[in-house]
């Protein structure tokens, strides 16, 4: 029998969420059209909102469980490493927001998909980005759902199955109901449980460690390579290097958070969502890295004492540092981190399929869906991704954190240049961006499967190379004469390439 004092938090939780999403979905009907209230919000998000839900989509149960188990391992030095996470927010709305806030607006678009296909005019590059968006918005889902199930399993007692039934169907029903605005405002809840969750957690091991300098001691005692920066070799240059791009520099192209730079109400949100972001995801991702190096101070045996996994330590720190009470709040944190991912990855999934390739080719054959066919449909395929992923999340993979980096490389890999020439390089063209997408995600997957890697860096690097180069290549090689909505994203007069 599980422990019924950690699992009523976890279903109050819920059901707030619940009621918001619903609340939020009631209150965007605004008479501006289904497709823009249920994949946009109507452009209404405001500073706050705007941030916790790109802090929320940015951090996942990855940031909660796998980074930190990385961390118990490796010490101080990961945490250096996940230091570069607070640029997140600042090279998102820096880099992307304005322009793909406008560009956006002229083109009534929806969705990131909508604004390639505007910029490049192919629709083959549309079908092949929404293929990529769902196939590893899916595999990261996969992960979130597994993650959340089993630190509520850890904590609660009860079944992983019981905790995948009990948050797992709880997220895809308000995804479903509420749309765009009802994961932002949910995505808000999510982000403040995650700094509650973060706080109690760390009170629950300095109590249990004796104080701060009595874990610091204990881990120098135990590991005293866990205090450098390089942990004793375990976190050489290298690894330092692609982790930063990965979870740092390069996630402002990110399709998920991209799409929130199209949702803001105004300039003065974006301006502040940029501040306020960036000190509370600082403050979140820092400091839930920060608690798995402290965890070594209270969990002292080999990681075989814990189950044989990285992914063990944080449930397991919850577990023996704080009574069953405040566990089940504590847990409310990591679960929320996943919810908050898989609703984000969800309506963006959804929209890929129903926005840009349902309405688009349904528009293109001369057939207009009533808004009553797109609510249901939209909502139905939402409700059928929810069930797939959750289907394949009954049996569980191995280790969340590295399923987690295969997504997050994989939709870099495909979307880095591909935004970047659509938005800043007038000379790039379909077929750079064509080759790009397709070109650098094949060379990524190709050499993480092979295991293939250039100078013992992450591949990435391969991947972000192979797409950057096929871009410029593509783009110059062949000319493209058509002007299309160049205007739109260069603000000058209509013209043919050279």
């Amino acid at each position: 029998m599980g422990n019924i004092a950690g699992l009523v938090p976890v279903i109050l939780f819920l059901l707030v969420a619940l009621a918001l999403s619903i609340f939020a979905r009631r209150r965007s009907r605004s008479g501006a059209g289904f497709v823009n209230d249920y994949f946009i919000g109507n452009r209404s998000l405001g500073a706050f909102v705007l941030a916790m839900t790109t802090i929320a989509t940015y951090g996942s149960v990855s940031s909660f469980v796998g980074g930190p188990g990385q961390a118990w391992t490796i010490g101080w030095g990961w945490v250096y490493m996940a230091a570069v996470q607070v640029t997140a927010l600042f090279l998102l709305y820096g880099i992307m927001g304005k322009k793909m806030a406008l560009v956006s607006r002229k083109l009534n678009a929806v969705t990131v998909i909508d604004v390639l296909r505007a910029r490049y005019r192919s629709d083959a590059l549309a079908i092949i980005a929404a293929l990529v968006i769902v196939v590893f918005f899916g595999t990261t889902m996969i992960a979130q759902f597994v993650g959340g199930a089993k630190l509520f399993a850890a904590v609660t007692g009860y079944s992983y199955l019981t905790g995948l039934v009990l948050f797992g169907l709880a997220v895809i029903i308000f995804t479903t109901i509420g749309g765009f605005r009802g994961v932002a405002v949910t995505d808000a809840l999510c982000g403040i449980a995650m700094l509650v969750g973060i706080f109690v957690l760390a009170g629950g091991i300095l109590h249990a460690g004796g104080g701060w300098d009595n874990l610091m001691a204990t881990i120098e005692r135990n590991h005293p390579e866990m205090m450098e920066p390089l942990s004793g070799g375990h976190m050489p240059y290298g690894l330092y290097f692609t982790q930063w791009l990965i979870v740092g520099i390069f996630t402002f192209c990110l399709p998920q958070s991209a799409v929130r730079t199209m949702g803001f109400k105004d300039a003065k949100s974006l301006r502040h969502a940029m501040v306020l972001g960036t000190v509370i995801i600082g403050a979140m991702l820092i400091g839930c890295t920060a608690l798995g190096t402290m965890s070594a101070g209270v969990l002292t045996d080999d990681i075989a004492a814990y189950g044989g996994s990285i992914d063990n330590i944080i449930p397991t720190a919850i577990v023996s540092t704080l009574p069953p009470w405040l566990a089940g709040i504590a847990i409310i944190g990591p679960i929320a981190a996943s919810i908050s991912t898989v609703s984000s990855l969800l309506i963006a999934a959804s929209s890929a399929i129903i926005k840009d390739i349902w309405i688009h080719y349904g528009q293109r054959a001369g057939k207009t869906a009533s808004d009553r066919a797109i609510e249901v449909s939209s909502q139905g395929v939402t409700l059928g991704i929810g069930l797939i992923v959750f289907v394949l999340a009954v049996t569980p993979p191995a280790v969340i954190w590295q399923i987690n980096m295969f997504a997050f490389g994989g939709l870099e890999t495909a979307f880095c240049w591909v935004f970047l020439g659509a938005l800043f390089w007038r000379r790039a063209n379909r077929y750079g961006a064509l080759l790009s997408m397709v070109g650098g995600t094949a060379a990524y997957c190709v050499c993480m499967a092979l295991g293939i890697k250039f100078m013992g860096l992450h591949q990435i690097t391969i991947g972000l190379a192979v797409s950057l180069l096929l871009m410029v290549v593509g783009s110059l090689a062949f000319r493209d004469r058509e002007s299309g909505h160049l205007p739109v994203f260069f603000g000058d007069s209509p013209r043919s390439e050279p």
